[in-house]
């Protein structure tokens, strides 16, 4: 819901420090690798019960997600870079609430598995979308320089970081938490669902 405002805002912060490692022989994909191993790496620790250091990974995942577009944007962009970022954005948005569940199974393993499902849901309907769109040469003018078409909703990027923040700051309401956000995920799938039957429908 906020991405698209965030986007500008985002890009003047990480310019600077992008183009200063593209000068250093840096490579957009080298940074995506590293940020998917680090918020690999929080999940584990939240799975371990070290939210604090979770949350540090949580925070250099999302600062390495930011810089490969950034360094991306000083050497070009790629079609493999694209693939490796929405890819392993969504192995980690998995891996992420995956560790909370694997601290305190008994509390938060239903919670886990209907965030995960309406994950599923959402990420499906923004994928195949994206699918269609680019088949028929569509651009999204909200996001210009994504590497795939991005189709907004009620939950993006910003609203899952700020709930696996909440995650970490307070786990022992993980459980609502998780069921609260699954709500807003169904309903952004939903509507990414309406959207696409409405889109490409015959011309």
């Amino acid at each position: 819901m906020f991405d698209a405002a965030l986007l500008p805002l985002q890009r003047r912060i990480l310019t600077p420090p992008g183009r200063y490692l593209a000068a250093r022989g840096v490579r957009a994909d080298q940074i995506t690798l590293a940020g998917c191993a680090i918020g690999l790496a929080a999940a584990a620790a939240a799975a371990l019960g070290l939210y604090w250091l979770a949350l540090l990974g949580l925070a250099l995942n999302r600062l390495a997600d930011g810089l490969d577009g950034a360094v991306a944007r000083e050497t070009g962009p790629s079609d493999r870079g694209a693939f490796l970022d929405i890819a392993l954005d969504f192995v980690f948005y998995a891996a992420f609430p995956l560790g909370f569940v694997l601290a305190d199974p008994g509390a938060n393993a239903v919670a886990g598995a209907v965030l995960l499902a309406s994950f599923i849901l959402s990420g499906t309907s923004f994928l195949a979308f994206a699918v269609i769109a680019a088949k028929r040469g569509l651009n999204a003018a909200d996001y210009p320089t994504k590497g795939i078409f991005y189709l907004g909703g009620l939950t993006e990027g910003a609203e899952t970081i700020a709930v696996f923040a909440l995650f970490c700051l307070f786990p022992g309401a993980f459980s609502v938490l998780a069921l609260v956000f699954a709500a807003a995920c169904a309903v952004t799938g939903a509507s990414r669902l309406i959207t696409g039957w409405q889109a490409f429908g015959p011309r």
